[in-house]
């Protein structure tokens, strides 16, 4: 009998969500993890790139089969996967929030990221494959991204990755349970509850310039809508949008 949560474990590999997608081993019954301990091809969402120190942090991928979920509602995934990086993060550290649409945050810095990708047929998603990267021992950061921090960074000591590990498959699996029970809405509320700046105006630029806005809601297929100074409503998908910090 397949295990309900399977682990897998790899030296180095290109990107844990590419080696799930291509796996063709023996899978978890609810949900297959692929742990990396280096990838050398991490990605974000779009074209970014996810630095990461060889054995210091956490690089995996969960594969699951959300039973029932519309092509619709996909996003649920990566706010369940987001809110699952929260919750396990909070056991160590305050002032964790998410910073829409994928990445968690400590204060105005990014600890984590995650990357959703499901697989759609005619009766909804098949499948998705969450890729998950956390900065738990990294020190320093050499990479071009702007604001990285680790656990490391924030406690002053070491923190156990398999631990991490666990608490946040732990809370993913819960949440896909709710999921699975068509509770999007529960999860939608948590992921809301839950932003980065969620309330105040704060500076954002778009592609006609900068301007200040409140954050008005995420609208369920991941469009955020932004209220303008002046109560104009702006929505926008990922990347057409960016905080100013």
């Amino acid at each position: 009998m397949a295990e309900l949560i399977k682990l897998i474990t790899v030296e180095e590999v290109d990107s844990t969500n590419d080696f799930l997608r291509h796996y063709s081993g023996e899978e978890g019954e609810r949900i297959t993890v692929a742990l990396a301990e280096y990838q050398t091809a991490g990605r974000g969402q779009g074209e970014n790139v996810w630095e990461s120190e060889r054995g210091k942090n956490v690089t995996f991928s969960i594969k699951c089969a959300p039973q029932g979920l519309p092509v619709a509602r996909q996003y649920v995934m990566l706010e369940a996967g987001a809110i699952a990086v929260r919750d396990a993060l909070e056991k160590y550290v305050g002032e964790i929030t998410i910073k829409w649409p994928n990445d968690v945050y400590y204060r105005d810095s990014k600890i984590s990221g995650t990357l959703s990708e499901c697989s759609v047929s005619s009766a909804g998603i098949r499948s998705c494959i969450l890729g998950i990267g956390i900065n738990v021992n990294q020190e320093v950061f050499s990479g071009n991204a702007p604001n990285p921090i680790s656990l490391l960074n924030i406690r002053g000591v070491e923190t156990n990755r398999m631990e991490v590990l666990r608490a946040v498959v732990e809370r993913f699996d819960a949440y896909l349970r709710m999921v699975n029970e068509g509770r999007y809405d529960e999860i939608d509320n948590l992921y809301k509850s839950a932003l980065y700046r969620r309330l105040g105006f704060f500076p954002f630029e778009d592609s006609c310039g900068r301007f200040v806005a409140e954050y008005h809601d995420i609208l369920t297929n991941g469009h955020i809508v932004l209220r303008r100074s002046d109560g104009t409503l702006s929505e926008y998908a990922f990347k057409e949008v960016k905080y100013l910090i």
